[in-house]
């Protein structure tokens, strides 16, 4: 098992120095633009325009529900709540609900454009309606028709390319907040728009004379993307470094189970859930290039009705216990992804699934609350971070590491 070991911790290493670079140099070319981009969307919600946010595969799908619940349900104390809704597969033809959905005044916003195959003719073809409409429209990936497209470096794989996205609407979402946080300054500064926007007008500084404070703030967001855009980067070689020997165990294990026949059950809250939907949607896929075959996965936060229905009759605690009985079987392996590893729901889940003798993994951040300080996991991968956009960006990096190493030779346990 020694040289296996050190093949996987060889890859790890790899895959760290990838994500550094590529972070990096993606950051530096879009730090002005995502600034710009956040004065625009800021107008739209001035304006009480919505996110719309849409994705025809299953890891769009992940994308466009974690951007939503970040929007509307905000983790950054005193910062308001703004008007989102992630539209996927499952409602139909995206086609038709971006036409039953778009305003003019809202921000679409696109996953999965840069597909070429027919689930991105279907995103494509949705952000055309919404820019139609009058939509503000956003896309990640060249050729998409969007007024604002952010593109990943050519060499960043399918793994690296969604997180680099993870991070990107990350930003958005903290740093369109600046431009209300400027609200008394702007205004104070005499600012008045010549068209009457409205409750918007502080967002036009470039119609009065306060042309110069607009310049000096987007120059700030600009320089305030790329600062997080490091502490990302930072986060992730010290998740994937810190956690290497927990990685690797976690990945020859889970072969282990698959090889066994095992089934891997995902599960978390909020945003949490949607990096639930994403693992899941990894490992039922074949990894880019043909390199790993689809692994047999559930996702415990997919079905709303089984959701609720627990969360109404017994108690949001048992949402994932109570599917972990249901489906938990000897030799299955349970992933659950927390921020904070205090989630009772996720610790009654892991503590079913271990009565069961399901492997267990559990990414989690802050200093790994219960979860870690009680061993409640087989393998407890942390990230040390109180910051919790970023720490979903490096539990990623984590997860997507996982995924690729579980396909490699090594990870096959010797006999």
């Amino acid at each position: 098992m020694r040289v296996a070991a050190e093949d996987l911790s060889g890859r790890l290493d790899e895959l760290t120095r990838t994500r550094t670079l590529l972070n990096r140099a993606f950051f530096e070319a879009e730090a002005d633009g995502i600034a710009r981009c956040c004065h625009r969307m800021a107008e739209r919600f001035a304006r009480d325009g919505r996110l719309v946010a849409f994705g025809a595969t299953p890891v769009a799908r992940s994308d466009a529900r974690h951007v939503a619940v970040e929007f509307v349900h905000p983790v950054i104390v005193g910062k308001r709540a703004l008007p989102a809704i992630g539209l996927a597969a499952e409602g139909g033809e995206l086609v038709a609900q971006a036409r039953a959905v778009c305003e003019p005044d809202d921000v679409a916003i696109a996953f999965g454009c840069e597909d070429r195959g027919a689930e991105g003719d279907r995103a494509r073809a949705a952000l055309a309606v919404a820019r139609e409409r009058g939509c503000l429209t956003i896309a990640f990936g060249a050729g998409s028709g969007a007024e604002w497209e952010f593109v990943a470096p050519p060499e960043a794989d399918a793994f690296v390319r969604q997180e680099l996205v993870e991070t990107l609407y990350h930003l958005l979402w903290e740093l369109v907040h600046v431009f209300f946080d400027h609200r008394g300054l702007l205004e104070g500064r005499g600012a008045r728009a010549v068209h009457d926007p409205g409750a918007s007008s502080f967002l036009y500084p470039f119609l009065s004379e306060s042309q110069t404070d607009l310049g000096s703030i987007l120059a700030d967001v600009g320089a305030s993307a790329l600062l997080k855009a490091e502490e990302i980067g930072e986060l992730r070689e010290q998740t994937l470094g810190e956690n290497r020997e927990g990685l690797v165990a976690a990945a020859a294990a889970l072969r282990e189970s698959f090889d066994r026949g095992g089934r891997l059950l995902a599960f978390g809250n909020g945003g949490s859930a949607t990096d639930a939907m994403d693992l899941a949607a990894d490992f039922r896929a074949e990894l880019p290039g043909g390199k790993g075959e689809p692994r047999r996965a559930l996702d415990l936060t997919e079905d709303a009705s089984i959701l609720t229905a627990i969360a109404n009759d017994v108690g949001v605690e048992a949402i994932f216990q109570r599917q972990v009985i249901a489906h938990g079987r000897p030799g299955d392996s349970a992933v659950a992804l927390s921020t904070s590893g205090n989630s009772l729901n996720i610790i009654d889940a892991l503590a079913e699934a271990r009565k069961r003798e399901m492997l267990t993994i559990a990414f989690v951040g802050y200093d790994g609350g219960r979860v870690a300080t009680d061993s409640l996991a087989d393998h407890v991968i942390v990230t040390r971070s109180q910051h919790i956009p970023r720490i979903q960006e490096a539990q990623a990096s984590a997860y997507h590491a996982l995924r690729e190493l579980v396909e490699l030779p090594a990870a096959r346990a010797e006999e």
